[in-house]
Parts: structure tokens; C-alpha cells; sequence
């Protein structure tokens, strides 16, 4: 992987780049995380597919772009980022928060994708209840204790049985926060919250569909994502049983397998 930093539009990017490959893969990380997260994961699908992974502004080294990121604004960064590299066409996999990105990728830009993985992430919107949450971690950071954050956070995206297993992601998980701006955490907390409903986007879409949900996910519980799959007939369904919230990590060989597989039907 070749690290760069690039100009995506006018939003500066830090990124990596494998560079070799007839298709692209380009992985979005989720809220907390940086391009970091993806850093074991890559060795199970880099051989087959080009894999770009970046810091989405907000997050790892990338900018800070105000005080609200939209998904929008997002997801036309990395489309900025993907012409500045000069790939014309790449599968979107968004991860939780990523996969929010994703989604507005394939409302703005259906004609670029080859296909969108929603990796342990939904189209809904906000409920009430998460959007007060959210709220509620904007005034823990603006007061100083993003500590208990880091604290909670990522061991909550593991399956409970997986956590002693992953106490090393776990720890790095944790640093990524610490070292996450303040202002980077709330931008994207204030963007999710205002970000919009995808479902009829996504029933309408085009652009070939996978989801990747874990069967022991505490964010997405199995409810919440057999509800999601029967909404979506059109896209396809990997589930990995052994998963919480984190089954890239949790489950790497099934996950790449079920996203490779994906890219080669394309």
C-alpha cells in the first residue's frame, strides 16, 4: 500500500493506494475509526482487487471541514479523491458510518460504482432515540471527556464472546479515538444525524448491492437487519454468524469471501 496525500476537490485526504489491480476496491471505515482499521483486513483481498482505504475528513489525519460533515459532502470528497487517482469505476464498501457514505455515493454517483457493500451499516435514518444519543456524545466531547468514549466504544462493536479474542483491535480501536480531533468526532456526529433516509434510493438504484451483517451485531441487532433484508430483496446478503458489529476483523476470511466473490460477479 502507497500512502498519499492528495487534493480531493478542495478537502486535502490522506490515503493508501495498492496500486495493482484491474478492479478497485475502495473501504470506508467507520465513526471513530481511520483508515487504520482496515490495515489486517487488506492482506485477505489486496492480491485480487486495487484496495484504496483513506481517512474521511473528520477522521485519522484527514481535515476537519466545518462543524457538520454531511454524508454529501463526504461522498463527494471521495469521489474527488477516486478521479484525482484516476479510477474511473470501483466497488464502494462502507463500514457502519462508511456505509452512510456509501449510500450518498450511490445516490451522486451510480454511474461510477460497481457495485455498494453495506458492511455493517443500514439505510435508515436516525431514530429519534439514536439522534438524542448522538447529541449526547456532541456534549461529552465539547466537554472535554472524550475519554469515556474511548473507554465504551470499541469493545461494544465486538461480539461479546469475540472481545477477549480481539483485545488487541480492541486497543487499537481505542488509540484511534484518542488521537481523533474533537471537532473531526462532532462534524461527523452533527452529519449523521441530519443524514437522510436511503431506503427508496437504494430499492431504486442501479448499482449492484451486498450486505454483510453479523448475526451477534449489538448496533444492527438481528431484528433491526432481517427487517433491512426483507425491505431490500435486490441486494444480496452475506451473514456471518460469528460477528458482532466488527466482522471484517472478527471473521476476515469470510468477509473477504463474501466481498470478492461480489466484485467477481461484476
Amino acid at each position: 500500500m502507497v500512502e498519499k496525500f492528495i487534493m480531493a476537490g478542495a478537502t486535502p485526504l490522506h490515503l493508501c493506494d495498492s496500486e495493482v489491480g484491474d478492479r478497485c476496491v475502495v473501504l470506508l471505515h467507520g465513526y471513530l475509526e481511520s483508515m487504520l482499521v482496515w490495515d489486517d483486513f487488506i492482506p485477505y483481498i489486496y492480491k485480487e482487487v486495487r484496495v484504496v482505504t483513506l481517512d474521511l475528513p473528520g477522521h485519522g489525519i484527514s481535515v476537519v471541514q466545518g462543524e457538520v460533515h454531511t454524508m454529501e459532502f463526504l461522498a463527494d470528497t471521495v469521489a474527488a479523491a477516486m478521479e484525482t487517482l484516476g479510477i474511473a469505476r470501483y466497488t464502494v464498501v462502507g463500514h457502519s458510518m462508511g456505509g452512510y457514505v456509501a449510500l450518498a455515493l450511490a445516490a451522486r454517483y451510480p454511474e461510477r460504482l460497481d457495485g455498494l457493500v453495506l458492511l455493517s451499516s443500514t439505510p435508515n435514518p436516525d431514530t429519534p432515540e439514536k439522534a438524542e444519543n448522538r447529541r449526547r456524545e456532541i456534549a461529552l466531547v465539547q466537554s472535554g471527556k472524550k475519554e469515556l468514549l474511548a473507554r465504551m466504544a470499541p469493545a461494544a462493536g465486538f461480539a461479546a464472546d469475540n472481545r477477549r479474542r480481539m483485545s488487541d483491535a480492541i486497543a487499537d480501536l481505542t488509540e484511534q479515538i484518542v488521537v481523533t480531533e474533537d471537532e473531526g468526532i462532532v462534524a461527523l456526529l452533527n452529519g449523521m444525524i441530519a443524514r437522510a433516509d436511503q431506503n427508496a434510493m437504494l430499492q431504486a438504484s442501479p448499482v449492484r448491492q451486498l450486505f454483510i451483517l453479523g448475526r451477534k451485531d449489538e448496533y444492527i441487532i438481528p431484528e433491526v437487519a432481517e427487517a433491512m433484508v426483507a425491505r431490500h430483496p435486490q441486494a444480496e446478503v452475506a451473514w456471518l454468524d460469528g460477528s458482532g458489529h466488527m466482522g471484517f476483523l472478527e471473521e476476515p476470511a469470510a468477509c473477504a469471501e463474501a466481498l470478492l466473490a461480489f466484485v467477481g460477479r461484476s
